[in-house]
């Protein structure tokens, strides 16, 4: 989204900000005013009120100076799309979670909008729309209602869904998936909506329980052992309790893989 797509330039502005002003704090004092005298340059060193002529011997003292001269006008700028950002920041009303959450509650709506949310392959949507073996064990977890008309057992897996299922991207929730002698039902199978190339969502949501987060460890080993491996094939997020997945994360996540 804009939006974040704005956080996160701000975050490289203000990291080049810094960059930029530790290297002029390493500068001497002055300014260099540079002339034209035929084939030859003539360099003046001013500090505000008289000026120097600055001989060829001093050079490593013009090199200096014209880099702060550069390096100013780079920070002016850097200053200028930093007070823009700011500004739009500003002003600009941030409900995307409000907005998204109402949405994702109303099954009533997803059902009327699903047709603008269809995979634009027709191949891949008759695969996500396919009978498939789906995970039978503790369904009284399933309580999250989405958009897509998947019902999922925690807010983080209904985020996932429905940022894939708003990006038109086919996706399969807790599709039998056997490995050797081992049935998983990996939280989300999805093909790639350009090259139908296949990959797996995992996430973790109680990584501050060591009995789950060994399993969870265990599992990606499993993973890993034939050859899906975590951000190549494999995609993986984890959560605490002080720590929740986030919307944004999601976002950033589904756009760098698939959009």
């Amino acid at each position: 989204m804009i939006y974040n797509r704005i956080l996160d330039e701000r975050q490289r502005l203000e990291k080049q900000i810094a960059d930029v002003q530790s290297q002029l704090q390493t500068l001497p004092e002055g300014k260099l005013i540079s002339t034209n005298c035929g084939k030859y340059s003539k360099w003046i060193l001013s500090d505000g009120h008289s000026q120097t002529y600055l001989p060829k011997e001093q050079r490593p003292l013009a090199e200096k100076l014209a880099l702060k001269k550069y390096l100013l006008l780079q920070l002016k700028n850097l200053l200028h799309e930093q007070r823009a950002i700011d500004f739009y920041l500003k002003h600009h009303k941030h409900d995307t979670h409000q907005i998204e959450e109402s949405f994702m509650n109303s099954q009533a709506y997803g059902e009327l909008l699903s047709a603008n949310f269809t995979p634009l392959s027709q191949e891949l949507n008759d695969w996500m729309h396919a009978p498939y073996p789906k995970n039978d064990r503790h369904t009284e977890n399933l309580i999250h209602k989405t958009p897509s008309g998947n019902i999922v057992r925690s807010k983080s897996e209904a985020y996932i869904d429905m940022v894939l299922h708003r990006n038109r991207i086919p996706f399969r929730y807790e599709c039998l998936l056997q490995l050797g002698e081992i049935y998983l039902y990996p939280d989300f199978t999805i093909r790639h909506p350009k090259t139908g190339e296949t990959f797996f969502w995992e996430h973790f949501g109680m990584m501050d329980d060591s009995f789950y987060s060994s399993k969870a460890f265990s599992k990606l080993d499993l993973y890993n052992s034939y050859g899906i491996i975590p951000t190549i094939h494999l995609i993986t997020t984890f959560e605490t309790k002080e720590h929740p997945l986030n919307l944004e994360i999601v976002e950033k996540l589904v756009d760098y893989y698939f959009l």
